[in-house]
């Protein structure tokens, strides 16, 4: 299995390079065949690894690649660990990148710089890789910074695009603060435990429980400060509340670097990275209660808001950040296998609803304001029923008798059931929290599907896309389209479209009983807890339906208001403007880190332009003392006549004025 780990991981890095140093020498074909074909050989390898892990057949396994540091006592290696774990992570990333890698051939196709995208792409995949095999802190870190590096570079791909531009810095700087209290966790881990090393931490953790450290002047918990630092940094990567303002910015990106940032790379780091030290979080009780009130918060606030965008990516975009809240609390509650399933299953309906959005947009003439939409079940019916399945999975439909549903309803009902089961007032809000984001989470989807496939065909109306078929109302004269007719997408987008609809049916249905129930197959990778994943299949019946109540009534309420009386949004918002513009202006958080943070730097930003560097440097500087040497050395230069005499009356007046000064 070694020399197949070894491919996964680097068989993305060597195309990254090939495609990126080749460029445009190699010519589009080769450089998407190189990268492209490189990453379906890493998925292809991930597969039988997972499947053997599920099987029992296969055990953890650590790939030494080189020595990387050794300086007193802080010594680790490059080695790649490969366990339970860590297999999910490879099938999730290889296989969604590959698929985004097969989608871009099409959506790309007229991109002038495509071999530098899809370097981009495999650079992308390999840091998240990196982060997954890690084997010690220093690994990850690298990784980590790695997806925020390739990030900043996919986001603001179309740098000739300010707004693109704008998000990849957003994105850079927001991160950064995260990435600060993974640091600082990362050194206080070190100078607790004096190692880097995963597998030495995680065994000592326990032993540290109860143990205190001094922090800010103060003697607190250990383990629960160095899990809030660390979590810290989760926050940053996957966007939780409060850090969480690059994501919908990142829609800026494009389409295809939306679904692997959203699906497969960076937003999962920060969930994967807390369910990797879940022995740590277990000795630190107080940060555990704190991954769950900020991952309900978020699961919560980013439903809200759902609701009321236009861009069909930006909703999208929300609702990737609501299904992490539920994630996160799901780790908080200690149902860390359940938090890992619902990342698995939210890896192919995620990546089916944004490559499917893609689809529709780029049938659009890349309009993405879902108000210019309306119809397009018949003109692009392929990624009708393939958004149609993706929606399904999202809103969790499934009935608990039957046993059987979509991919959402097994892994965000056992989020919903494990955190009632655990029964403490934190995991309560949890729940009630994760009752109402499903409530919202049905509504906005089936918004989106009503406004996008349902109703009159409104692109007439689109400035947009009349500019671009270069045809007004006026000239299509009786053609209600205004000239233009929506397509289906090509085959290299459809493809991808039908192999992640499969996995947003079956993904939750098939593996839901190793992921929840099979210590087993967790065994050694993350803190299982036997007790509470029992009591989640115990509750009352009343909480097993749940989540299928509020996705009916979401469902109903969205087709109400958009397909049986559209003129309800507008009374509502006419009725409560203040509380829509709340919601709309994504609760002003943007607006009020723009009041705290950004103009004030920019303020001290100009004081140190005008008064230290124009005021001061260049003063005294080019302006002052080199100015006054450039003047002297102007008016010397006058005196330099070229003429002998001149030389030598200066020299004879110079002796006399000397002979002077000796003599008096």
């Amino acid at each position: 299995m070694e020399t197949q780990i070894l491919i996964i991981v680097f068989a993305p890095l060597i195309a990254a390079i090939i495609a990126g140093l080749g460029n445009r020498m190699l010519g589009n074909a080769l450089a998407k065949s190189i990268t492209t074909g490189g990453l379906f050989l890493s998925a292809a390898l991930s597969w039988p690894i997972f499947i053997g892990f599920l099987s029992g057949t296969h055990t953890a396994e650590v790939v030494p690649v080189l020595q990387w540091v050794q300086s007193g006592d802080l010594t680790f290696d490059w080695a790649l660990r490969v366990d339970a774990l860590t297999a999910v992570m490879l099938v999730v990333i290889n296989s969604v990148s590959a698929l985004v890698h097969l989608y871009s051939w099409g959506y790309m196709e007229e991109d002038p710089d495509q071999p530098r995208f899809f370097a981009y792409l495999s650079l992308f995949t390999f840091a998240m890789l990196m982060l997954v095999t890690a084997d010690n802190l220093v690994q990850m870190f690298f990784g980590w910074e790695g997806v925020g590096l390739a990030s900043y570079l996919l986001i603001g791909f179309w740098f000739k695009k300010p707004s693109a531009g704008a998000a990849a810095i957003k994105a850079f700087v927001v991160n950064r603060v995260g990435d600060l209290g993974f640091m600082l966790g990362i050194f206080g881990t070190f100078l607790v435990f004096q190692t880097t090393s995963i597998p030495e931490i995680l065994a000592a953790s326990a032993g540290m429980s109860g143990s205190t450290i001094g922090f800010l002047g103060m003697r607190l918990p250990t383990m629960d400060i160095l899990c809030f630092l660390l979590f810290i940094g989760a926050m940053g990567k996957s966007a939780q509340l409060g850090l969480h303002t690059w994501l919908p910015d990142a829609m800026e990106g494009p389409t295809p670097v939306s679904a692997l940032i959203h699906a497969a790379t960076m937003v999962t780091a920060g969930v994967f990275m807390v369910c990797r030290l879940s022995p740590m979080f277990e000795a630190a009780p107080t940060a555990l209660m704190i991954v769950t009130i900020v991952g309900a918060a978020t699961c919560f606030f980013a439903a809200t808001i759902g609701t009321t965008q236009w861009d069909i990516k930006r909703v999208i975009a929300y609702s990737t950040c609501s299904q992490l809240g539920y994630m996160f609390f799901a780790a908080g509650i200690g149902a860390y296998g359940v938090a890992m399933f619902h990342l698995f299953t939210h890896a192919f309906f995620k990546a089916l609803l944004f490559l499917g959005a893609g689809s529709v947009i780029h049938a659009m003439h890349h309009e993405q304001d879902m108000r210019y939409y309306g119809g397009l079940r018949k003109a692009i019916p392929i990624t009708f029923v393939a958004m149609l399945l993706g929606t399904l999975a999202i809103t969790g439909l499934g009935v608990y008798h039957l046993g059987a549903g979509f991919a959402g309803f097994w892994s965000k009902d056992a989020i919903l059931e494990a955190a009632f089961a655990r029964g403490t007032t934190t995991s309560a809000i949890a729940f009630w929290a994760g009752v109402t984001a499903a409530l919202l989470t049905s509504f906005y989807s089936w918004r989106l599907m009503f406004l996008t496939f349902w109703g009159k065909p409104r692109w007439i109306e689109s400035e947009h896309i009349q500019h671009t078929v270069h045809k007004t109302p006026e000239e299509a004269g009786e053609d209600t389209t205004g000239g233009y007719h929506p397509h289906e997408s090509p085959i290299a987008m459809l493809i991808p479209l039908a192999v992640l609809s499969t996995g947003a049916v079956l993904a939750g249905q098939v593996f839901a009983p190793s992921f929840i129930d099979d210590a087993a197959f967790w065994a050694g990778s993350i803190f299982y807890n036997e007790n509470l994943i029992h009591a989640l299949h115990d509750v009352p019946y009343w909480v097993k339906y749940s989540a299928f109540v509020v996705m009916v009534l979401g469902f109903v309420g969205a087709y109400i208001a958009y397909i049986a009386k559209p003129d309800i949004p507008a009374k509502f918002v006419a009725s409560f403007g203040w509380l829509h513009n709340f919601v709309f202006r994504k609760w002003y958080f943007d607006e009020l880190y723009d009041a705290i943070f950004v103009k004030p730097a920019f303020w001290f930003g100009r004081q140190f332009w005008k008064l230290g560097d124009v005021g001061t440097i260049d003063r005294f500087g080019p302006n002052g003392i080199a100015a006054v040497v450039q003047r002297g050395s102007v008016a010397a230069k006058t005196i330099q006549s070229g003429y002998l005499y001149t030389y030598a009356l200066i020299m004879l007046l110079g002796l006399i004025a000397a002979v002077t000064y000796v003599l008096l």
